[in-house]
């Protein structure tokens, strides 16, 4: 088939670790495995070295908040511009922000669709913002509204987020395709012993596991209060990740006197998660306001025992191949408790359930929505 030319523009990327750069890397590298061309403009990072290559670094401003990401300001070289923009087929944009204004920009200007995926609730994130959280909540969703209906295509990763969409007002097309991962990193994961034991897990212990940004819209705080109300000693919570809230998540550890059934290790390798996910007797997601959450898909793809807050992305997500609960202290204390070994061929329905996020299926889905909007003249 014909070789497709593809501009990614997104506000976040290397060397960010999150949820959002991880589906555009996956995205990219299953596209130019199927041989098309993508070409990334970002924000540039200070002190970050870029290799030559097809990722292009925009200039950027430091945010006034704590945060590593950045303002970028709307500039692209002439030689960019005029041997890769203008050559495109068509513009993908991976935020509304921004970045995602000069692909609309672009994508108009020089006759290219433009398809644009739905990363984040960015709802959800009116508290990072210094002003009334009501007010902010409102701007946020008119701002997604008015730019999703600008575009040829708007992708989701779950049905809930279609329709979620369709309450905001978007009339635009929607197609839903699942963020994809490397399933056969994941599913390469291997329960060790030796690592539970490092992790504080002795004999007769049960090890919880949470991976994930630590910010105030993940609800951490409700598995320390969930371990705190469950009060059973044979319980070892691991917490693995960075974030906004990392000191007020230790100081609550200590406050509700749970330190020595708590480990926090920060951030962890890609390498290291799939044993730690197969390593874990649960593994637990108490956030309701994602849009997939790859670490769903990640854990799933590990065999890993999944307890999830009640949410339909959740729900979608897992396909009964997890325990869905009340996002509430009591109702995961109880499933702390009631935590035993693991059901006959739970970790294969884990597995299956995570086949439906492969990469390449993500890929040849996206390609083919590419190919219904592109025109033959845009294709090389």
């Amino acid at each position: 088939m014909e070789r497709l030319r593809i501009g990614f523009f997104t506000e976040i990327y290397r060397p960010v670790v999150n949820g959002v750069v991880a589906s555009v890397d996956a995205l990219a590298d299953g596209l130019r495995r199927r041989g098309h061309e993508v070409y990334c403009f970002a924000p540039h990072i200070p002190g970050y070295p870029e290799p030559d290559g097809p990722v292009f670094r925009m200039p950027s401003l430091p945010l006034p908040i704590r945060t590593p990401y950045r303002l970028t300001l709307p500039l692209v070289s002439r030689r960019n511009l005029n041997r890769v923009i203008k050559r495109l087929s068509l513009v993908h944009v991976h935020s509304p922000f921004v970045t995602g204004w000069m692909g609309l920009r672009y994508a108009r200007r020089y006759g290219m669709p433009l398809v644009f995926t739905y990363h984040t609730q960015l709802e959800a994130y009116a508290h990072y913002v210094p002003f009334d959280a009501h007010a902010t909540r409102f701007a946020v969703s008119h701002l997604t509204r008015a730019f999703a209906n600008r575009a040829d295509a708007v992708v989701v990763p779950t049905p809930a987020m279609a329709a979620h969409l369709r309450r905001l007002g978007v009339t635009a097309r929607i197609e839903t395709v699942p963020s994809g991962i490397d399933v056969a990193h994941f599913g390469a994961g291997q329960r060790d012993d030796g690592l539970r034991t490092r992790l504080g897990a002795r004999s007769g212990s049960r090890l919880l596991l949470y991976v994930g940004r630590l910010g105030k819209e993940k609800n951490v705080e409700l598995l320390l209060r969930a371990l705190a109300r469950a009060n059973d000693d044979s319980l070892r919570l691991i917490i693995a990740g960075e974030g906004p809230q990392r000191d007020k998540l230790h100081r609550e550890t200590a406050e509700l006197r749970i330190g020595g059934a708590v480990r926090f290790l920060g951030l962890v390798s890609r390498e290291r998660l799939p044993d730690l996910y197969a390593s874990a007797d649960a593994f637990l997601m108490p956030s309701t306001t994602e849009t997939q959450g790859l670490v769903l898909a990640e854990a799933l793809a590990a065999g890993a025992a999944v307890i999830a807050a009640d949410a339909p992305q959740n729900r979608e997500v897992l396909g009964g191949a997890g325990v869905v609960i009340p996002g509430t202290p009591e109702a995961f204390a109880a499933a702390f408790r009631s935590l035993g070994d693991a059901t006959p061929g739970s970790s294969a329905r884990a597995r299956a359930a995570a086949s439906r996020f492969g990469i390449d299926r993500h890929a040849e889905s996206i390609e083919s929505l590419y190919r219904s909007l592109t025109p033959a003249a845009r294709i090389a």
